[in-house]
């Protein structure tokens, strides 16, 4: 079996979070990429735009298996979400952004934005919110607070981060060594979430004013 340490470093000189990323894979396989997941999404200066496509680099390598790197990437997630949660539901959001805020690197304005997502969308930002870079993993905090229903928070966020994780996994593995590209033009994928939104904010305009019409006859 080729070491995955040696497939990267043929792509990346294994510096900084790569290079973490890269030790933690080759300890523990694809279980790596799920506490790598888990702790991206408790702790967001860890990107996931750099760990899932290297993920999906090295599955190509034939150290690991594409669908299990999927499966725990996105168990991972979900629990990191989970502890978000559970603290907001526990302790309130004022209290959680407080003590949450004391992390290196994490920024009270990074809880806000999330919280004003929240607020505006509704259950739905739990879904669009795992796919945009600042919101992705502090959403649950407000939702936790809110006391939203834990099975529609659990279906909303194991779809938004499993879609999330599937594109950049799946575009690590197709790009191959220069599957660090992913982070370069990521922002794009972003728009393309923008604009989903405002598409499906429109869909929700017309049909509650065809309603409207209809009730009005």
């Amino acid at each position: 079996m080729i070491s995955l340490l040696t497939a990267t470093a043929a792509a990346d000189e294994l510096t900084g979070i790569v290079g973490v990323a890269a030790q933690v894979i080759e300890a523990l396989g694809e279980w790596g990429v799920g506490l790598l997941t888990l702790l991206e999404t408790v702790f967001p200066p860890i990107p996931s735009e750099v760990i899932l496509p290297l993920a999906g680099f090295l599955t190509q390598q034939g150290g690991m298996n594409l669908i299990l790197v999927f499966v725990t990437s996105t168990l991972g997630a979900y629990a990191g979400a989970m502890l978000l949660y559970w603290l907001g539901y526990k302790v309130g959001q004022e209290r959680a952004i407080k003590l949450l805020s004391k992390l290196p690197l994490v920024d009270r304005e990074d809880f806000e934005k999330a919280a004003g997502w929240f607020e505006r969308h509704g259950k739905s930002a739990i879904f669009f919110g795992r796919l945009l870079p600042g919101v992705r993993s502090l959403i649950s905090l407000p939702a936790g607070a809110e006391r939203m229903n834990l099975v529609t928070f659990s279906i909303f966020t194991v779809a938004g981060t499993g879609l999330w994780n599937a594109l950049l996994i799946g575009a690590g593995a197709l790009l191959g060594k220069q599957y660090h590209l992913v982070d370069q033009y990521s922002r794009f994928l972003n728009y393309a979430v923008y604009a989903g939104l405002a598409a499906f904010v429109v869909w929700l305009i017309i049909r509650r004013v065809k309603k409207r019409k209809e009730s009005a006859r």
